[in-house]
């Protein structure tokens, strides 16, 4: 005798469930934005129990030292308003890339973290205001950030993809005010103090996130070009069932008697001749 299994109904919807979900996302799509944040934290909290005191860890520009800020500054934050503020653009950004740039998203991911690092340690550290030399600690994510979402979008730009225009035109929606943060904050409000806030690290983002959008531009997924795009495309000889079917109706296509056209002058002399 059977008996039915009450699980395996249910235990078929959620394997089909997986497959259509895997199907719609890439599967890095998550997990490389839930490996960055666990990443981040997780050098958050060794800087709260004493690792990575002081300028340990942080960019410091035109220094040697500061050289091994490139590498893990993006992971290292100030205060929790600061990891917080990045985590959620970070996550977001990266799943973009990874989704609709699965091809090359972890040649831009690798290449624009050391770039972005590398440039922002060039920069010379010179207060815009004073024009003083102001060596400072630069840590934490945004500089990525900035990356990340200037490549989004103008390779939307670059490609002129539909698809990509539209993730372009989401990341301008919600992250259109990132633009501001490449300029010193002293630009929009007199301080008593020096900003803390590295639009160093914000100018070098974009610098290299334009710049690898113009790069791979023609990398990855190709746009697809339907056959109405091209010129002249349709042929009827190349067409089967056109012609059959003028091989199987030929009565369909004889020329038709023409119809004589009349002439208004000689409409008007039978008129005449008829008064006559």
């Amino acid at each position: 005798m059977r008996t039915k299994l009450p699980f395996r109904k249910n235990g078929c919807k959620i394997v089909i469930f997986k497959t259509m979900f895997l199907k719609t996302f890439h599967l890095r799509s998550f997990l490389v934005p839930i490996a960055m944040l666990a990443l981040m934290w997780i050098f958050f909290l060794l800087q709260n129990i004493g690792f990575f005191s002081g300028c340990t860890g942080a960019i410091i520009p035109l220094v040697p030292d500061g050289l091994s800020g490139v590498i893990f500054a993006p992971l290292l934050h100030g205060n929790l308003e600061h990891i917080i503020g990045n985590s959620m653009p970070i996550a977001i950004l990266l799943f973009l890339l990874f989704e609709f740039y699965p091809k090359i998203a972890f040649k831009i991911f690798l290449i624009g973290w050391i770039a972005c690092g590398l440039l922002v340690w060039m920069l010379p550290p010179v207060d815009i205001i004073t024009g003083k030399w102001n060596y400072n600690c630069i840590i934490g994510a945004s500089g990525v950030v900035y990356m990340l979402a200037f490549f989004i979008f103008f390779s939307g730009v670059f490609r002129w993809n539909m698809k990509l225009l539209t993730v372009s035109l989401v990341v301008a929606l919600y992250y259109g005010s990132l633009i501001w943060g490449i300029f010193p904050e002293e630009f929009f409000s007199q301080m008593e103090a020096p900003s803390k806030i590295s639009w160093q690290s914000h100018l070098a983002g974009s610098i290299t996130g334009i710049i690898l959008a113009f790069i791979f531009r023609k990398q990855g997924d190709k746009k697809i070009k339907y056959i109405w795009e091209y010129p002249d495309y349709y042929s009827e000889k190349d067409d089967k069932m056109w012609q059959e079917y003028i091989m199987n109706h030929p009565e369909d296509f004889e020329d038709l008697p023409q119809y004589k056209q009349e002439n208004i002058w000689e409409y008007l002399d039978e008129i005449r001749k008829n008064e006559k």
